[in-house]
């Protein structure tokens, strides 16, 4: 089991105390925050993309490929009958001469993001008071 401490602060701030480290949320000056950090939602999306990105990362570094001008786009899709997002794409842009025989193995890669794999197969949510 894993936990993580919830801290609520001022306003509309809300931290997350989790492996030693402190992950600040705020909601946007519009909804009646300060806009002082990324607002939950915000950063349950950067956690799709930079997962895929590390895969990336990682798959490049284990074959002393040069990451230098990679990057990742993220763009998310809404419904416009539900207003959720109901597409998430992802684009990866490799330079001129990244290895050709390798650009199928890095979209498997990125598609082995474990966020994305979590949210493919969701786990059950329960609240409660204690």
């Amino acid at each position: 089991m894993r936990e993580m401490k919830i801290v609520l602060g001022e306003n509309h701030r809300v931290e997350a105390h989790y492996k030693g480290l402190v992950i600040q949320t705020d909601q946007p000056v519009k909804v009646g925050g300060n806009g002082s950090a990324p607002a939950p939602f915000d950063l349950f999306l950067a956690s799709i993309g930079t997962c895929a990105g590390y895969y990336v990362q990682q798959f490049c570094k284990q074959r002393n490929i040069s990451t230098e001008n990679i990057h990742l786009t993220q763009t998310m899709h809404v419904d416009p009958a539900t207003r959720m997002i109901g597409e998430i794409e992802i684009n990866i842009f490799l330079p001129p001469d990244f290895p050709e025989q390798y650009k199928q193995s890095v979209i498997k890669a990125a598609e082995a993001c474990a966020v994305k794999k979590h949210i493919s197969n969701a786990p059950d949510f329960s609240v409660n008071i204690v």
